[in-house]
């Protein structure tokens, strides 16, 4: 077990990766990333209804871009620990909220979000902080969790830009209803396809307790 002093140690690593020029270049290459997504999200906005949003790793707002064509946009935030993508994000969806805060710390009341959300966030944390960001997640969220990620049965770390620990497949879903038996049910699952703007990856929605 890590001791007090160096638990989060890896997760600190990474952050300081994503916010500095590592980051940045990301931002760079994935302007475009959710150009396709228009007909899930909007599916699924007219479906729930969320009356406010939260996406943890918002990056320049891709997916949120679609997301306030259904949901007012003062009710919208997102948090991202890149200052570069929270500028554009500020460009590119009017309205929304961003908020500059790692993961593991959301700056959000207890409860006050509908529907929080990631895509390929989960991916890119460490095992030694992963249920303390899930569970964040769990703790801001009123009604809906969802997160579309990289799945695999058992975690497997995927080689990442030549750095280590930097992507993880792991069976998301599981990890959800196994840290929070009490707190989440699974209303469903599917996939996300290249036809949608997206690697494949495996999406999980659970409603709150």
């Amino acid at each position: 077990m890590a001791s007090t002093k160096t638990k989060g140690a890896e997760a600190v690593r990474l952050e300081t990766l994503w916010a500095g020029e590592f980051g940045n270049a990301y931002v760079d290459h994935n302007l475009s990333v959710a150009d396709h997504r228009s007909e899930f999200w909007l599916a699924l906005m007219d479906e729930l209804r969320p009356q406010s949003v939260l996406e943890v790793g918002c990056n320049v707002g891709a997916d949120l871009h679609w997301i306030t064509q259904r949901v007012d946009s003062r009710c919208v935030t997102g948090v991202d620990i890149n200052a570069k993508a929270l500028r554009l994000l500020d460009r590119r969806v009017p309205g929304v909220r961003g908020v500059n805060a790692p993961a593991r710390e959301l700056p959000v009341p207890d409860r006050s979000m509908e529907f929080v959300f990631t895509v390929a966030l989960l991916i890119h944390q460490p095992e030694e902080t992963l249920d303390k960001v899930m569970s964040e997640m769990v703790r801001v969220s009123s009604r809906y969790v969802f997160c579309a990620e990289y799945h695999a049965p058992a975690t497997v770390e995927v080689p990442y830009c030549g750095n280590d620990g930097m992507l993880f497949r792991r069976d998301y879903g599981g990890l959800f209803l196994d840290f929070f038996p009490f707190e989440l049910a699974l209303v469903r699952e599917g996939h996300l396809r290249a036809d949608e703007g997206s690697d494949p990856m495996t999406w999980w929605l659970f409603e709150r307790a």
